[in-house]
């Protein structure tokens, strides 16, 4: 099963970070795609951008809205993800342990859900378990 960790950090933390301090934790980050990827676990992933960068569009009443900035204010922005492959979700929360990020922020892990339209899979668990 796929499962989707989202790499949530402070980025004003990584502004802090030193050069020696920064290139160790990329350095880090190397490591541990090569590791997923040598395991098998590992299927995609990617840096962000700081949120600064971010723009966000909402259609609303046949409108578009664009707005600079991420969808909410939040203390932890969203840094990169990894997609990895994983029997269920004790193995992608051991694997996801092993993201470096999650010593300095948050990893949220989700299992990936590929839309169906013959299947009425909701959003909310409890209408569809």
């Amino acid at each position: 099963m796929k499962y989707l960790c989202l790499v949530y950090c402070d980025e004003q933390e990584f502004n802090r970070l030193s050069p020696s301090e920064w290139q160790a934790l990329n350095e880090r980050c190397v490591d541990c795609v090569a590791s997923l990827q040598n395991s098998g676990h590992y299927i995609a992933g990617d840096a962000l951008h700081p949120v600064a960068t971010a723009t966000s569009v909402r259609l609303r009443n046949g409108k578009v809205l664009i707005t600079d900035g991420p969808f909410a204010e939040t203390k932890e922005q969203l840094a990169g993800y990894y997609l990895l492959e994983a029997r269920d979700l004790n193995e992608a929360l051991l694997l996801a342990q092993k993201i470096p990020a999650a010593s300095m922020g948050c990893i949220e892990v989700r299992p990936v859900r590929t839309l169906d339209p013959t299947r009425d899979e909701r959003i909310n668990p409890i209408i569809n378990p």
